[in-house]
């Protein structure tokens, strides 16, 4: 088993307690960001938070810069029509 380190703190009378600087490094938590804490089995994890679409947006640029969003609603029209027709074939 690998090393194990433990963190007494205390809990102030609103249920708060101070994340140690390790632990925060650690996840890679900022100042103002969120944990997740999962509970299973008895036992507490605190986690940082998978990411968020909001965090993932833009990420990827686009093939083609600017976009044709004319030339990408056709393309999806002419896609859902050969779509219907094949299933209107089948029935």
């Amino acid at each position: 088993m690998g090393v194990v380190e433990e963190h007494l703190m205390k809990v102030t009378s609103k249920g708060q307690v101070t994340i140690p600087a390790d632990i925060r490094n650690l996840l890679g938590i900022e100042p103002g960001g969120e944990v997740i804490f999962r509970v299973a089995d008895g036992k507490v994890e605190i986690l940082p938070p998978s990411m968020t679409l909001d965090e993932v947006y833009k990420s990827v640029p686009p093939i083609n810069r600017p976009e044709d969003f004319e030339e990408l609603r056709r393309i999806a029209l002419d896609e859902h029509s050969e779509k219907v027709l094949e299933e209107m074939k089948g029935q």
